[in-house]
């Protein structure tokens, strides 16, 4: 079977950690690059979480570090959820060795991706700032960009603002550059991973499940997304549930836009569900997930093979 090649942007981040164990454990998907930026904690923190779980893993992939934070904007990250090193819960054993590259990320993500032989995807789980420079110093990028899969935004209400969602509100110019850009997207929301839950059952199954799964468990028990013992909220696993099992997702192509100016809406994503704009659709976004499906997916990702461990 041949693989999709994957590009995946990251901030870990708990739930990065998870999406990034199921990519890394998937037969149908080859990551080619890791690329990291300043968004749940600091860019240092989130490079180094990469590099211990690939250590963990025993896994080979190139990493570049990316931007510290918004390309106009002070980062004010998500410590206070998932904890100041971003990863609290489980004592990894060091950094992998000869993962991360000297490149910068915008550099990395545009060798990697003109010089593939098939159209790549990059699944981006953070604040969109490597992904806007990449557009913006490379636009030739582009054409062998298959889609851009976004763990961001919302429909409804928002995490980080009234109606603003944690990723799109920490680097709003980024995103308003990325979903201008003409790139294929599919935009999985705050309101998705709202629904898509993992319930205490779930934990206990994936907890017995592997050596990742008892590592992804304890760092559950500090993630302040949801609790542990009513459910926990998965945001960025479900971009990679959509890269992977689409049918599980209702969707409706539609404009998107990022409000940049409001007061109390900056990095709010206008998702114009009834077409008041008059625009052309610029993305896919996701409306609904199947959520018995998505537990019982999820609960499976870590009985596989590449992530079982002794």
């Amino acid at each position: 079977m041949t693989k999709t090649p994957i590009i995946i942007d990251t901030d870990p981040g708990i739930d990065d950690a998870a999406a990034l164990a199921i990519a890394i454990g998937s037969d149908k998907v080859d990551v080619r690059l890791i690329t990291t930026v300043g968004g749940n904690v600091s860019l240092e923190n989130v490079s180094n979480n990469v590099l211990k779980l690939l250590k963990f893993w025993d896994k080979k992939i190139p990493v570049a570090k990316g931007a510290k934070g918004p390309l106009v904007r002070s980062l004010s990250d998500a410590s206070a959820i998932h904890g100041a090193s971003g990863m609290d819960g489980f004592e990894f054993d060091g950094l992998a060795d000869g993962c991360l590259l000297t490149e910068v990320a915008v550099e990395a993500l545009y060798k990697e991706i003109t010089r593939s032989n098939t159209p790549v995807t990059i699944v981006a789980i953070g604040p969109l700032t490597n992904i806007a420079l990449l557009l913006k110093v490379h636009p030739d990028s582009k054409s062998n960009i298959e889609r851009l899969i976004i763990m961001g935004g919302t429909i409804t209400r928002g995490n980080k603002g009234v109606l603003s969602e944690f990723n799109m509100a920490t680097d709003p110019e980024a995103a308003k550059i990325v979903f201008s850009s003409g790139v294929p997207i599919v935009m999985v929301g705050l309101d998705i991973g709202w629904k898509a839950l993992v319930l205490p059952e779930d934990i206990e199954k994936i907890k017995a499940a592997s050596k990742t799964g008892k590592m992804i468990t304890a760092l559950f028990s500090h993630y302040r997304g949801g609790s542990i013992k009513t459910g926990l909220k998965m945001y960025d696993p479900t971009a990679m549930a959509y890269l992977l099992v689409p049918e599980m997702f209702q969707t409706t192509e539609t404009f998107v836009d990022i409000e940049l100016s409001g007061a109390l809406t900056a990095g709010c994503t206008l998702v114009d569900l009834k077409g008041y704009l008059g625009k052309s659709a610029n993305a896919i976004v996701c409306t609904d997930i199947d959520v018995r499906a998505f537990r019982t997916w999820f609960v499976d990702q870590f009985y596989c093979r590449d992530n079982r461990g002794d």
